[in-house]
């Protein structure tokens, strides 16, 4: 799991390959992407492969690549971050990606507690500045969590914020690989906690009234609520998967965060709705696990 130093000459023969390929301008001879058209590819222009082993990593998002609440309560952890943490129970993908030493020196954590899909451009662009081999991206939990159903984002404007952002990121970074972590199931953290009294007591402070207000009724608002914001959260995933599919070098999980299964022992223990340090630990495995697959999830 720890990139050696034999891997980084390829590294930047890769990325200077990638940036080529995704602005469609010129050739991409010389790049040492897997063979020109003398090798089989009838001189078609290779497409930008994707790199297993980036340099550098710079995380941009919500809470949630913060570590909020997963230390002490209302407060960041970016310690225990599932991208670029340095605590060693979680093992972030930095960590993973570039050892202990380079993760320290060769990431940014540049996500901020609160932040929507509106706020991702300009993350993007300070993430651009550091030239990263690759940008993950955690967003749209903020944006499912409002004060009520009616206040979401709606999903044309999700869209085109997404779209706005990977194209600022594209046009200043043109070869920094992107990997996009899809939307908790926030319908599952809401029946993971619901029925613990201390659990609603702290989710009436505030926390995404949108899905936990009214936490144990089952009368047919709050059970509808409930049911509208997990749909929208599919529907945000889904603009997630379509965009970063127009772009070689953005890969999208898949679906894998919405799908994993949290249980109480993932969740922070103040408010049983971010992750604590064990979700983190399994959120950077998830995330390592397809940063260094060979193919994208299907």
């Amino acid at each position: 799991m720890r990139t050696t130093a034999p891997r980084r000459r390829a590294r930047r023969t890769l990325a200077g390959a990638g940036a080529a390929a995704a602005l469609l301008a010129g050739s991409v001879s010389g790049c040492g992407l897997g063979g020109s058209g003398g090798q089989g590819e009838r001189g078609a222009q290779s497409a930008p492969r994707w790199n297993t082993a980036p340099a550098s990593v710079a995380a941009v998002g919500d809470s949630i690549t913060r570590g909020f609440d997963a230390c002490s309560v209302l407060a960041d952890c970016p310690e225990v971050s599932w991208a670029t943490g340095t605590d060693p129970a979680v093992r972030s993908l930095a960590a993973r990606l570039l050892g202990d030493a380079g993760a320290a020196t060769r990431s940014w954590n540049l996500a901020v507690t609160g932040s929507r899909m509106a706020d991702l451009p300009a993350q993007l662009a300070g993430a651009a500045a550091h030239r990263p081999g690759l940008v993950t991206v955690m967003v749209g939990s903020n944006d499912a969590c409002r004060p009520t159903a009616s206040s979401m984002t709606p999903v044309a404007e999700f869209r085109s914020g997404f779209e706005q952002a990977l194209a600022g990121l594209r046009a200043a970074s043109p070869a920094s690989q992107v990997y996009v972590s899809s939307v908790p199931d926030l319908q599952r953290l809401w029946e993971q906690g619901k029925d613990d009294p201390m659990v609603r007591k702290i989710w009436s402070l505030g926390i995404c009234q949108s899905m936990l207000a009214d936490p144990l009724s089952a009368a047919t608002g709050p059970t509808a609520r409930r049911e509208q914001v997990r749909a929208r959260v599919v529907e945000y995933n889904e603009v997630l998967r379509e965009v970063c599919a127009k772009d070689p070098l953005c890969r999208y999980d898949g679906g894998a965060v919405f799908q994993y299964p949290f249980g109480t022992e993932q969740l922070s223990r103040w408010d049983w709705f971010h992750p604590g340090r064990d979700g983190q630990a399994r959120l950077a495995e998830l995330a390592h696990r397809q940063v260094t697959a060979a193919d994208a999830p299907r």
